[in-house]
């Protein structure tokens, strides 16, 4: 089934570097970018991304790490875009996260660590969880203009 998913980079991933080598990770599996923009998300905005842990302990850690910085907003497309998506991201502790996982690869914090810091773990991306979060979040960040079709190479080889 093709889907299409939102990925963010996080203030962390952007500052440090990580855009372009995380972008290839998708696009070597098959993934294509169909939207993608840099979005510096205001306080408001984050609420309205992160509404379900709005009024959570943790939520003001979420906030300040999502308005830190600029974020690389993308709609990736594929098959199985969102598992396939969460699988390369790994779990959400980059303490966790196997090697070969980018979370895995460029960070390395645990949830105790930023607990003892108040601080929102660092742990580079955020990835929509399953096909309803990836519906509102992709309508929350992006129009239908700013979505493209397209094909690659891929729709040749891994899709026909």
């Amino acid at each position: 089934m093709i889907q299409r998913t939102l990925v963010l980079l996080k203030p962390d991933a952007v500052q440090r570097g990580h855009m372009g080598e995380i972008i290839s990770r998708f696009e070597k599996v098959g993934l294509k970018m169909v939207a993608m923009k840099l979005v510096w998300a205001d306080k408001e905005f984050a609420k309205r991304h992160y509404a379900e842990h709005v009024g959570k302990k943790f939520y003001p850690g979420l906030e300040a790490l999502i308005t830190l910085g600029p974020v690389l907003a993308m709609a990736v497309e594929g098959i199985d875009a969102i598992e396939t998506v969460r699988k390369l991201v790994g779990p959400t502790e980059p303490k966790s996260a196997p090697p070969g996982t980018i979370r895995g690869d460029f960070a390395h914090v645990s949830y105790g660590y930023a607990d003892a810091k108040g601080i929102s773990i660092k742990n580079l991306i955020h990835a929509s969880a399953n096909e309803a979060d990836a519906k509102k979040e992709l309508a929350l960040w992006f129009n239908d203009k700013e979505m493209h079709s397209y094909k690659t190479v891929h729709d040749v080889h891994v899709l026909e």
